[in-house]
């Protein structure tokens, strides 16, 4: 069961990583005056942090000294002296740690936001085909799981990546300085571990990348699976629905066990290596003691802490990393989409129908959605002001699409389609689309109260404006007994039928007061004594107005001023209703096919 056409899985190309996270840099440009005052506080933080064993040592000098000097006396002066400056120094690292992370948690959080943005600016530049050919669900997805990804990820990466950088070349000074023997030593172990995770480091990406492919994959499947929940369990697709998530499932499985096996292989690694150090310095550092003497226990101690301090930014260093692999799968979908092809601008487009009367013209109109496969071929016809504009055809004949190419949902292939004069392509989609009141044969209603479904985008209109346009349609009394009347929220605790959610449509259309409608099967979805009412409330919409109604249902357009007969992207006839009986040709059959049981 598949809606749409499955995006192509994106290609796990070497070099992925750099170009996405390249791509992400330059998106955040903004923000990299934040990100360098967030590295100066990080290192900031960081030197006091260092000091620490330096003075730890004098501390053990101090101590041992006195254990086992002449005097066999400690300097407890000087020893609190020492312990009140190391205090004083951590809590001002801690403080400047806490400055830091409150900086990088609102920059990331902004790159977040500046990405949701992006993508809400780009979908309503997105041309329908593109929608057409991707699913709802992984579109979703990229909105949601992708950016939130890229937000986490950052926000646990990126300032800890460059503190932890500073960490790591400020410890390897202070070694070099205290002593260069145990410093050569540190470095010797902990470059076996770095160098593992470096090799793990390119293997797993590509899992990485899998892994957010098969979180959009599965969002879709759920996301259609839910929406034709009906369909599902009518034709007992249950298991096949099941089966379908189970693949999925098991491959998001995979993906997300290998990628985060391999990024929690790293944690032991580098414990390993960081214990060897231990190990080694404990060596190394008792031989030394026995050749320099017992003062040389504080320059051990020292190192004891040298190591945890050295071989924790490599840790640190080794998850960020990590994550950022996840931030760059997560960039490689959302840019993606930002990059995808939009329309084209129309700014410098300002014609606009400055009385509209509703003449409309289509002349010699090409289509396909496909460019090589043409749907409507040479479509022309002339409309005039005010006509009822029945479109009528078998199933393929290009109905919907007709009407899509008037609202410039779509770009036609060639030909012009003008309206009073005006060419369509001159007009910005706004403007063409305020010319047109619209109501479908899928209802849509969203979650909020009747009053902001009907003033939907029509804040101005008064609440008396509406209530008229509700007792026109035939729909107030209904309202009325409803719990909360107008402010009663239409959700699933409210039961609407469908003709009732369909003659809100048309309540909300009508205030609107658009000067052209459309009508599309929006009565085939109930049954018939609900469409004679339907009829009625479409027909006050259509006073004065210029129509055009697609219907299966052709005993609902008789009283068209005008039926274009399609077939084949074609028009093969033309008429009012009587004209087309008498002509006894495919109108006629379509429309005596309807009742012959009768």
């Amino acid at each position: 069961m598949r809606g749409k056409t499955m995006a192509p899985a994106m290609k796990m190309e070497k070099g992925t990583f750099k170009k996405s996270m390249g791509k992400l840099l330059r998106f955040c440009k903004k923000e990299w005056g934040w990100l360098l005052i967030s590295i100066l506080i990080g290192a900031v933080a960081v030197i006091f942090q260092i000091i620490g064993p330096n003075k730890i040592k004098e501390i053990t000098e101090i101590i041992t000294i006195g254990l086992f000097g002449p005097t066999g006396q400690i300097d407890a002066g000087a020893v609190t002296e020492i312990a009140i400056f190391l205090v004083s120094i951590y809590a001002l690292g801690a403080i400047f740690h806490y400055i830091q992370e409150f900086i990088t948690v609102t920059m990331t959080q902004r790159v977040g936001r500046r990405l949701r943005q992006g993508i809400s600016k780009k979908i309503n530049k997105m041309p329908l085909n593109y929608f057409d050919s991707h699913m709802h669900g992984d579109i979703l997805s990229r909105v949601t799981n992708d950016v939130d990804t890229i937000s986490q990820s950052l926000n646990e990466s990126v300032g800890n990546l460059f503190s932890n950088v500073i960490m790591f070349l400020g410890v390897l000074v202070m070694m070099f300085v205290t002593e260069w023997i145990l410093a050569l030593t540190v470095i010797g172990t902990t470059i076996i571990g770095f160098a593992f995770a470096m090799i793990f480091m390119s293997k797993s990406q590509k899992y990485f990348n899998q892994n957010q492919k098969n979180i959009g994959d599965l969002n879709a499947h759920i996301e259609e699976a839910y929406s034709g929940h009906n369909v599902v369990q009518l034709f007992n697709a249950k298991n096949n629905t099941k089966k379908e998530f189970s693949k999925i499932n098991k491959k998001l499985f995979n993906s997300g066990w290998k990628s985060q096996f391999i990024s929690g292989v790293m944690m032991p690694v580098m414990g390993f290596v960081g214990n060897l150090g231990y190990v080694a310095v404990c060596v190394v550092g008792a031989v030394l003691a026995s050749q320099r003497g017992v003062e040389y226990m504080g320059v051990i101690t020292a190192f004891m802490i040298y190591v945890r301090m050295f071989s924790n930014p490599l840790n640190q260093i080794a998850q960020c990393l990590t994550r950022l692999q996840s931030a760059s799968a997560a960039s490689t979908r959302v840019f993606e989409f930002l990059e995808a092809d939009q329309m084209p601008d129309e700014e410098e487009k300002s014609v606009v129908v400055e009385q509209v009367n509703g003449n409309v013209e289509f002349k010699d109109v090409v289509f396909g959605y496909d460019k090589h496969k043409t749907i409507i071929k040479g479509f022309s016809a002339n409309v005039l002001a005010g006509q009822k504009v029945a479109i009528v055809g078998p199933t393929g004949a290009g109905k919907t699409t007709l009407v899509n190419l008037l609202m410039r949902f779509y770009e036609i292939n060639s030909g012009d389609i003008v309206v009073d004069g005006v060419s369509v392509k001159d007009m910005k989609r706004e403007a063409v689309h305020s010319l047109f009141g619209m109501v479908l044969q899928d209802t849509w209603l969203f979650e909020g109260t009747i009053k902001e479904n009907l003033k939907y985008n029509n804040e101005n209109v008064s609440d008396e404006q509406m209530i008229n346009a509700c007792k026109e349609v035939g729909i107030d009394h209904f309202i009325q007994t409803l719990p909360n009347g107008y402010n009663t929220v239409v959700d699933d605790a409210v039961n609407l039928s469908a003709g009732q959610k369909q003659l809100i449509t048309i309540a909300r259309t009508m205030i609107a007061n658009r000067p052209m409608i459309i009508l599309d099967e929006a009565t085939s979805s109930v049954d018939t004594r609900t469409e004679v009412m339907l009829q009625k409330a479409m027909d006050r919409v259509m006073e004065g107005r210029t129509s055009f109604i697609i219907a299966h249902r052709l005993s609902t357009i008789k009283n068209a001023d005008l039926i274009l007969v399609l077939k084949d992207g074609d028009i093969i006839e033309s008429g009012n209703h009587k004209t087309l009986l008498e002509k006894q040709g495919f109108y006629s059959e379509l429309y005596n096919s309807q009742f012959e049981e009768e």
